[in-house]
């Protein structure tokens, strides 16, 4: 499928999406979530990918934020309407079957931001810059900013992002949690890869079921995320990968899953 806004590179299981509106340093309008929507389900379905790295065109942006000027025209119930856009198309990412990377190339503001937030790792260029500055504006985070910050970072220093607007270097994101790398920014997409490498090396419903784990307890209490985990474990128990995992380590060689 071909998108205006959007980049979609297959390198073996790893998967290479790119938000590409570098003129508006990526930012998000409808047309584009609404292409991200799509691909994110396109990579769903291609069972030849296990690991997505998103990214933004350029040196400038990850993506900057939401499109302003596409806001300014919103009705109150167009901007509920592009809200729920974005927070259904991040929610896809972060409940994805397959592991996301997000590789942060500068400016990752507002809605950008809340994208690095639905993916499940974030490495971040040294020239990059998060943050949440929407009440600069008048506003508030509308793409599940105000709810997977918290669950990210303490909610103190959820509320002092959402709150003054400020802007973090890569840096000070790594410290307070908000990212888990930084690396020079020529070094980025190539560390991201790696580690996408190493993660499609592992048993893939392995890592899928744990994804599943994680973000399904995140939502429980404690002994019902035990009980939820205890059920992932004996699933994998089923699994062709489980039996090949197993027989590689016993016979002292290297595993070669097949997903099933």
């Amino acid at each position: 499928m071909a998108w205006n806004n959007i980049l979609l590179e297959n390198d073996g299981p790893v998967a290479v999406l790119t938000i590409n509106r570098p003129k508006f340093l990526n930012a998000l309008n409808e047309e584009t979530l609404t292409e991200l929507n799509q691909a994110i389900e396109q990579l769903d379905n291609d069972s030849a990918v296990q690991v997505v790295i998103i990214t933004g065109a350029g040196e400038k942006a990850f993506v900057a934020g939401a499109d302003i000027a596409y806001m300014q025209k919103l009705t109150p119930m167009a901007a509920k309407d592009f809200s729920r856009l974005g927070q259904k198309t991040f929610s896809r990412i972060e409940n994805l079957s397959k592991p996301v990377i997000a590789a942060i190339n500068g400016f990752a503001l507002g809605g950008g931001c809340e994208l690095t937030m639905a993916c499940d790792i974030r490495v971040a260029s040294e020239n990059a810059k998060l943050g949440q500055p929407e009440v600069s504006l008048g506003l508030i985070a509308g793409f599940g900013g105000t709810q997977r910050l918290t669950r990210l970072v303490n909610p103190g220093m959820a509320k002092e992002i959402l709150f003054t607007a400020d802007v973090y270097d890569a840096a000070t994101a790594q410290r307070i949690g908000l990212v888990n790398h930084v690396v020079p920014a020529a070094d980025l997409l190539d560390f991201c890869k790696k580690m996408a490498g190493r993660i499609a090396a592992r048993g893939p419903r392995a890592v899928q079921l744990t994804k599943e784990a994680i973000n399904d307890g995140l939502e429980m209490d404690l002994e019902k995320a035990f009980v939820h985990e205890a059920d992932l474990f004996g699933l994998v128990f089923s699994t062709a990968d489980r039996d090949e995992g197993i027989a590689a380590f016993l016979e002292k060689r290297k595993a070669g899953f097949t997903g099933k």
